[in-house]
């Protein structure tokens, strides 16, 4: 767990000594239980061991088979450990521990590839077959582990993080400016490049095979769009989502140590921490304690959610530990760049390291946050479109009056119109209204006024590019928005980034809300039960309102973190509007970063133009100032 590393030759040639154990040794905080290397010929492979589960106490990596035609080395976890134990000793395999990595390399040994149809948790994970000379590689379906690799034609290099392969001697370090244009403008499609040229992410849910012809990526999941309704009766979707959030809960806090959650006050957090703290009552919650943490925004009213995680342990009876936020400046984001010779995030990913530090503290190798709720228990206006197919309209009806009451008559019959005629309008009528959809789009509005000419070039490309989910046949018109939050580049890049930042302080984060199982619910639950009236994330509340406070329940705002962020920004305008352009004259006009800048100093709280302008002071940080 924690971190991995690898280099295999496919030319013949062996290894050159010492090499594993540089890649390694730059990200020691990756193995606090210790760091070990398997190296044999042309073959070397490291571990950066942190152990978060009772399992893992019995587990050493780099994991071999008898013969030592197989070798795993791997970050992560399997969360249906238990169904899958059973699965392989009723096969008849010989399990040496009870260690995830032993399950998963039997796994492999039975079903090949295809053992990943068998395995759910988060993982990046490589084999090296002897047998085959190929190297499987791996990565779990929603990217929560880091796996980056480069493949120059002979040699395979694979990390868990980034400066660990720029650290070979003969990878390129030639910067990318395509990805570089998707952070200069706040627009995201690449999954599987990074800021560097040939170092390479495998997506999520893909596996790769690696030998003599080079990297074959391929997609092993998806969710099933076609797959039916199963219920007919909303209290059963409740039933039914209450299960599989308190599944996921329980089998996601498995620790031999104190697990730590974060709780926001939002609905998310909380109701993670609700639940796991019910489980623990109840006995069925494999950890033998839990600690709440929220961050304490005092100096913003905008984002001080204290009321509603207070509300939490008076509801629970438990205490919920207030913890300052860590404002960085742009010494942290230097200092990130150089670590890890990456984007280094933006200044939000800074604000939880006193969480994470109070956390480890507390012995805590595990924490635990409420990530995916918006992605996949947020609702939107879809369900017009899809219960205007369904007469006799009852279910129709019934969400048009429960929005008329806090919207109003004229907004709402706009918002069936917009969203539910529009969709099975015919297509003449969808042409009329383009020239409106795109005054109403910001995105369109706002242009990319200050890159450069070429740059603005290197944008219309990644433009082109086909985004995952188009092309893909959906049932229902609120599985387009679902699938739009699953193929977020951006939201995975965030993950990554704090992901980096957690396992430097040797914490390990784990998302309930991303898990097969229950996003494969929320392509299948109708979008009228997950938004109803003025109450987001209906199904939510209603599947666990006995388990949450009822402020926390009836909340209908959100935390705001604009002031944080103009704080951080606007003492950095003369960095921004002049000394950056000047220096990077081929990404940037002067002239377009002026009004840029004055644009987001004139209305900071409304401000979408803090994401492009955070995105340039980072990629000024990440990439070295010198002719390219």
């Amino acid at each position: 767990m924690s971190g991995i590393a690898g280099i295999i030759r496919f030319d013949g040639g062996p290894v050159e000594r010492g090499l594993v154990e540089t890649m390694t040794a730059a990200m020691p905080y990756r193995g606090p239980d210790g760091i070990n290397h398997w190296v044999r010929g042309s073959v070397a492979l490291g571990q950066c061991m942190l152990r978060t589960t009772p399992e893992s106490l019995e587990e050493t990596q780099p994991l071999t088979n008898e013969d030592e035609s197989l070798v795993l080395v791997m970050d992560g976890r399997v969360d249906n450990w238990e169904e899958l134990r059973r699965e392989l000793l009723a096969r008849g395999a010989a399990l040496r521990t009870r260690a995830d990595a032993e399950l998963v390399l039997r796994a492999y040994e039975i079903w090949g590839w295809d053992c990943l149809t068998h395995i759910d948790g988060d993982f990046a994970l490589v084999i090296w077959d002897a047998r085959q000379q190929e190297a499987f590689c791996a990565r779990d379906r929603f990217g929560n582990k880091p796996f980056t690799y480069h493949w120059d034609g002979r040699i395979l290099v694979f990390a868990s993080e980034l400066h660990a392969i720029l650290a070979m001697p003969w990878v390129p370090q030639i910067p990318n400016e395509g990805m570089i244009v998707e952070y200069l403008a706040d627009e995201w499609f690449s999954f599987d490049e990074t800021i560097w040229t040939g170092v390479m992410r495998l997506p999520s849910a893909h596996w790769m095979s690696v030998g003599p012809a080079g990297p074959q990526p391929t997609s092993y999941w998806m969710p099933d769009l076609n797959a039916p309704q199963p219920y007919t009766k909303d209290e059963d979707y409740f039933t039914h989502y209450r299960h599989l959030f308190a599944d996921s809960v329980r089998r996601q806090s498995r620790s031999h140590k104190p697990v730590a959650y974060e709780v926001s006050g939002g609905l998310d957090s909380s109701a993670v921490f609700c639940v796991a703290e019910h489980l623990r009552r109840v006995g069925t919650l494999p950890a033998p304690s839990i600690n709440g943490y929220t961050i304490a925004w005092t100096q913003y009213d905008e984002a001080n959610e204290l009321l509603y995680a207070r509300s939490v342990g008076e509801y629970l009876g438990v205490p919920i530990q207030e913890i300052e936020p860590c404002i960085k400046g742009i010494e942290w984001l230097q200092d990130q760049a150089r670590l890890y010779r990456d984007f280094p995030g933006y200044s939000g990913t800074a604000h939880h390291n006193n969480l994470y530090c109070k956390s480890n503290g507390a012995l805590s190798r595990v924490i635990v946050t409420g990530l995916g709720g918006d992605q996949f228990v947020a609702g939107s206006r879809a369900h017009y479109a899809e219960e205007i197919t369904r007469p006799p309209w009852t279910n129709l009806l019934r969400c048009l009056r429960e929005d008329i009451g806090p919207y109003g008559l004229i907004p709402t019959l706009w918002l069936i119109l917009r969203h539910g005629l529009l969709p099975h309008a015919p297509k003449v009528a969808k042409i009329a209204y383009r020239p409106l959809a795109r005054r109403l789009d910001a995105r369109t509005q706002r242009g990319t006024y200050w890159l450069t000419p070429a740059m603005k070039n290197r944008l219309l490309e990644r433009r082109a590019q086909l985004l995952r989910y188009r092309g893909l046949r959906i049932r229902r018109r609120g599985q387009l928005r679902l699938l739009q939050s699953l193929y977020d580049p951006f939201n995975a890049s965030n993950r990554e980034a704090q992901e980096r930042v957690a396992a430097f302080w040797g914490l390990e984060t784990r998302h309930p809300f991303y898990h097969s199982e229950f996003v494969q619910f929320a392509f299948v639950t109708p979008e009228r039960l997950r938004s109803r009236g003025a109450q987001n994330k209906y199904i939510h509340v209603n599947a666990l309102t006995d388990l949450i406070p009822s402020k926390v329940r009836e909340r209908l705002c959100k935390a705001e973190l604009s002031a944080a962020a103009a704080q951080f920004i606007m003492q950095f305008e003369k960095e921004i509007t002049i000394e950056i352009p000047q220096a990077r004259p081929a990404w940037l006009d002067q002239r377009g970063i002026r009004k840029l800048f004055q644009s987001y100093a004139a209305a900071p709280d409304r401000g979408w133009q803090q994401w492009p302008l955070m995105g340039i002071l980072s990629c000024d940080v990440a990439i070295p100032q010198k002719k390219w």
